[in-house]
């Protein structure tokens, strides 16, 4: 134990400058060049991925944000779309470069970093051989055109608490709901949208992308590229003395993985909205606790897992192409896309954009066990993995294990509910045991009251509980009175 704090001691000191010019407190132009790096990115993703309108744009991705981000994005330029190049501009300072976002097929908008020409381009990544799907998938209660046709008893009894998602205070003060989906075993049974969202509009996932991370590094775990307790995991923590090398992927995916982030949340705005790059971002970080010990929420963790599957394919085209051919066109999710960094690597802690039917298609995965029309995706153990609670725990109501959050036995969430938690409202709940999924997407203003996603689980569970109830009741009746005759 001394030799490993002693290491690490070392490392944070060998580390230490490029840590210290990752995380000063930034300079009133480094504010604005942040600021206007989210509203390129913002406006890029959401009009080329998501095909919303510029006033969309403005109401839904750019309002409610950041509370430190709010007065400068007023004061800095208005987005220009170059249609001709897929490029967003904005324009924030009178001896700079515009920031600029530039979207490409299959891995969508990537920020250039702080002072980069918009012009130069032709080094960023790209899909040439983007994955498709040979056809939309029209075979499950999920397919494309599927639509809800019968008011059956589930739609009767689900229309409160969904319709009440939408009212912004039954379920937080102030919440502003863009989604509700719920499946029961397997079959969409409530589905209601807002604020210009359809079945078909992906918005940002936030931190469910998390999960989503955990889900692609489960099938590389079944497919041997790599193993949840091996060490080293990416190349910088391999290096000599270096204490990194003993995390693991077993620690990162949760959260244990004890490597010094800014915060709790760990706000990497430097990575997503300056145009860093995550390798020089990860080979930054310092050890401040044996691995596994403590909980640090972190999209670093996230990073690594991701990071560590590029390095063991050792093939950009194969890493790029990983995530949709071995997890998301196999449960078919057709509108589903991953961004990456300037660098090539995915940003799969929370950039992500993904519709509310392809996040319940994600649920469903898992209560099939990791099986998807009889093929195997996931370890069979899995489930358990990101089920039970891990090493170390987060201090509040739920718990954490695998990159999902342990939510059950709060608000009436029955106590095997997991879910995926994203910023400004993004949620993925799953309970094994009522063979549900829940997903609520939304535009919740930043620091304020947060949506209540336990107690709209609980609500939801108490409807098919009361359903069965009024079934069973029925049914007893009609017994009584067949006997009776």
């Amino acid at each position: 134990m001394r030799g490993l704090a002693a290491l690490a001691a070392g490392v944070t000191l060998a580390l230490s400058p490029i840590a210290t010019a990752q995380d000063y407190s930034p300079s009133d132009t480094s504010k604005r060049a942040l600021a206007a790096g989210y509203k390129a990115l913002f406006t890029c993703s959401g009009y080329f991925n998501a095909g919303q309108s510029l006033a969309e744009i403005e109401s839904n991705e750019l309002s409610g944000i950041y509370v430190d981000y709010r007065p400068i994005m007023e004061d800095i330029g208005e987005a220009e779309i170059v249609e001709s190049e897929k490029t967003v501009i904005v324009e924030f300072d009178g001896y700079l470069n515009p920031r600029a976002a530039v979207w490409r097929p299959g891995i969508g908008c990537s920020l250039l970093p702080i002072g980069t020409p918009p012009t130069a381009t032709d080094w960023l990544p790209s899909l040439l051989n983007m994955p498709s799907m040979s056809a939309p998938d029209n075979t499950t209660a999920l397919g494309d055109n599927v639509t809800l046709t019968e008011n059956t008893f589930a739609l009767d009894l689900l229309g409160i608490p969904v319709s009440f998602a939408f009212d912004e205070s039954t379920y937080g003060e102030g919440t502003r709901t863009s989604a509700v989906v719920v499946l029961h075993k397997g079959q969409v049974v409530a589905e209601q949208y807002a604020r210009g969202i359809d079945r078909t509009t992906p918005q940002r996932t936030w931190s469910v992308a998390k999960s989503l991370t955990s889900t692609i590094i489960g099938a590389a775990v079944y497919q041997g590229i790599l193993g949840l307790d091996n060490e080293a995991v990416i190349a910088d923590f391999n290096k000599g003395g270096d204490p990194r090398r003993f995390v693991t992927l077993r620690n990162v995916l949760n959260m244990t993985s004890g490597l010094e982030s800014n915060s709790p949340g760990s706000r990497t705005d430097r990575l997503y909205f300056g145009g860093a790059s995550i390798a020089d971002t990860l080979a930054a970080r310092s050890m401040e606790a044996i691995p596994g010990s403590t909980f640090k929420y972190s999209n670093i963790d996230t990073l690594i897992a991701m990071r560590s599957l590029r390095e063991a394919l050792n093939n950009d085209a194969a890493y790029r192409a990983f995530p949709y051919t071995s997890v998301l066109h196999k449960i078919g999710a057709r509108h589903t896309t991953l961004e990456t960094d300037w660098n090539g690597d995915y940003m799969s802690s929370s950039q992500v954009w993904m519709t509310a039917r392809d996040m319940a298609r994600l649920g469903q995965l898992y209560l099939q066990d990791g099986v998807w029309g009889g093929e195997r995706i996931l370890p069979e153990w899995w489930m358990d993995f990101v089920s039970n609670s891990a090493s170390a725990q987060p201090e509040g109501d739920f718990g954490y294990a695998g990159s999902f959050w342990l939510i059950g036995g709060v608000d009436g969430a029955p106590i095997d509910a997991i879910a995926g938690l994203g910023n400004r409202g993004q949620h993925m709940v799953i309970v094994p045991s009522r063979d549900l999924v829940i997903v609520r997407r939304g535009f919740d203003v930043a620091r304020e009251p947060r949506f209540e996603i336990a107690k709209l689980t609980g609500d939801i569970v108490a409807s098919f509980d009361a359903a069965e109830r009024a079934r069973l009741t029925a049914a007893a009746a009609a017994e009584l009175e067949t006997t009776d005759e």
